[in-house]
């Protein structure tokens, strides 16, 4: 497998990835935010911010797909250090509030790490022309 065709595989699967996230978020808040990491989490009316987090979810795995569909892979290799801040931001979140460290490094940190592999594996193509 070349290392385009890797980088393109990569960014897919994590767009598509994203995207059932944050279906699930929408669709299930109360059993899939019990996977999130943290002791506890919103109820009754505060499930309203996980329809939230669904929606962030999801409009970043269509951000992955607007650029790739679109050939802007360059522009994609750039957004994923940016898309990057989420996972690594849910993972301090975790931690901070006494969640699950298990979680917090096997779910949101190799999911930062995925998305910076992606990301540099984007930007080490060469532009055609």
């Amino acid at each position: 497998m070349t290392m385009k065709r890797l980088a393109t595989v990569l960014a897919a699967l994590g767009g598509a990835f994203i995207i059932y996230v944050g279906l699930s978020y929408l669709l299930n808040p109360q059993t899939t935010a019990a996977d999130f990491g943290l002791p506890t989490w919103p109820r009754h009316d505060g499930t309203a911010f996980l329809a939230v987090k669904g929606v962030r979810d999801i409009a970043t795995g269509l951000v992955v797909f607007a650029l790739l569909l679109s050939g802007h892979r360059r522009a994609l290799g750039w957004a994923m250090p940016a898309i990057s801040f989420v996972p690594v931001g849910d993972l301090v979140i975790v931690l901070s509030n006494d969640g699950s460290p298990g979680t917090a490094y096997g779910v949101h940190g190799v999911t930062a790490v995925a998305v910076a592999v992606t990301a540099g594996l984007l930007l080490r193509e060469r532009p055609l022309g």
